[in-house]
């Protein structure tokens, strides 16, 4: 009993952080939503499409920093700090080389970029100008996305989350003066988004250099660009690759979703952009559960404890059902609210009712798999798995599966939505089979690293 109380009071203390800031990352991106609902429909639509450049780098970030945390959260179970400050040198080389790339398409082929999405020439103009702007946040997010998600495995879970409170609540603020011009600033409308964004991940970037100066081991500090350990770099590319490719593998599929709605009106765009804010809402504590259960098992494998991490991955499993279902509960609860604040077309409306409902039980699906997928298997150094089943399932079912609906097939734009939403269930049984068969779980550190 005392081990269960152990378990269970370790991961709500990462998880309640972790919660926070996943909760404040939601915030902005309803507000906006919110906001942009007084600038007018094409203003959602626009920002929603461009906003889809965004989704991939994070999940890029995201797969590069859930890699780290492979490997830091198990050599910090082992005590081992100087792995660590390599392991961050290396994952910083990969996220900067992409947000740059990511930054020079922005900023120089933005109107490219847009035609992917959509052909409508309104849509285009606004979201050329969105992602300007957005160029320079492009470039610091990738700094700080690995340095946060260093801290993050190694226990400073709540020196992240102020970091990101501080990053959230400023671009909440700053939407508000930017989209409207108060206080005399220009009236920017839809730029006024990305100006927010881009300042306030400039300012989060200085705050974390100034975390990094009071820290006494972990930094941010850029020599460690230059730390070479080959063993360390191979184990990286072997278990932290995987990651970036599962991940970008799925928020690249997960954005054809969007070319797809994006191809079948506005109506459908407008309704998705609403659906996509009060999905992040009610993923907030599952993700954040599989999230901080990644981090736990980490350290308790690192320090070897392999049965231990079996039992406590159970006990995560259990929380994790029940967050899916408050999820759901909590989207159910917020569509009258949404329903009445939306100001839509009566289209779009329908659409925004239905896609709601579907969601309510999608956010099972998603928890259960992301748990154990980015939580449970990447904690035991599984990487491997993840990527070749979220690759089959989206490319080789869930994105063929939509096109075919949408345009060969011509079906109504709910039928395609539904069919999309079935990604989820699809992989469930391989996703489950595995996580009973063990083996996923693997001690990855190494002795002796810098003798």
């Amino acid at each position: 009993m005392a081990k269960d109380n152990s378990f269970y009071s370790k991961i709500f203390r990462l998880v309640l952080p972790i919660v926070i800031q996943n909760l404040l990352s939601a915030a902005v991106s309803s507000a906006d939503v919110i906001m942009l609902n007084y600038v007018g429909q094409s203003s959602i639509s626009a920002v929603s499409l461009a906003s889809q450049y965004a989704n991939v780098l994070f999940m890029v970030f995201y797969g590069l920093g859930t890699g780290a945390t492979m490997l830091c959260a198990q050599y910090y179970g082992k005590g081992d700090m100087q792995a660590i400050q390599a392991i961050e040198g290396i994952a910083m080389r990969f996220s900067l080389a992409i947000s740059l790339v990511f930054a020079g398409a922005a900023m120089f082929v933005p109107e490219g970029m847009m035609h992917i999405f959509t052909t409508d020439r309104e849509l285009i103009a606004i979201g050329t100008s969105y992602l300007r702007f957005m160029s320079v946040s492009y470039l610091c997010w990738g700094i700080t996305e690995v340095y946060l998600a260093v801290l993050r495995s190694v226990g400073r879970v709540v020196i992240s989350t102020a970091m990101n409170v501080l990053a959230f609540s400023l671009n909440i603020l700053l939407n508000a003066v930017f989209i409207f011009g108060l206080f005399g600033a220009p009236k920017l409308g839809a730029m006024g988004v990305a100006l927010a964004t881009s300042t306030s991940r400039f300012i989060e970037l200085l705050s974390c250099f100034v975390v990094s100066c009071l820290s006494k081991d972990i930094k941010l500090d850029f020599r460690y660009l230059l730390v070479k350990n080959k063993m360390l770099f191979s184990d990286f590319v072997r278990l932290s690759l995987p990651a970036l490719g599962n991940d970008i593998a799925w928020s690249v599929a997960f954005s054809m979703y969007s070319v797809i709605i994006g191809h079948l009106g506005t109506d459908a765009v407008a309704a998705n952009s609403f659906v996509i804010v009060v999905r992040n809402f009610g993923t907030i504590l599952c993700f954040g559960m599989a999230s901080a259960g990644g981090i736990l098992l980490g350290n308790i494998i690192g320090e070897n404890k392999l049965e231990e991490a079996r039992e406590g991955a159970k006990k995560l499993m259990k929380l994790t059902v029940v967050t899916g279902a408050i999820g759901g509960l909590i989207i159910l609860a917020s569509m009258p609210l949404v329903l009445s604040y939306a100001s839509l077309s009566e289209q779009a409306m329908h659409y925004l009712k239905y896609m709601l409902l579907i969601n309510t039980y999608y956010v099972m699906g998603a928890a259960v798999n992301t748990t154990l997928i980015a939580g449970v298997f990447r904690a035991g150094g599984d990487s491997r798995f993840g990527f070749i089943c979220d690759t089959i399932d989206m490319w080789c079912y869930a994105v063929p599966l939509g096109f075919i609906a949408a345009f060969a097939l011509r079906l109504p734009v709910m039928w395609v939505y539904f069919l999309l939403c079935t990604d989820e269930f699809v992989k469930w049984p391989w996703v489950l089979k595995h996580y009973k068969s063990g083996k996923w779980l693997n001690n990855i550190t190494r002795d002796n690293l810098f003798s």
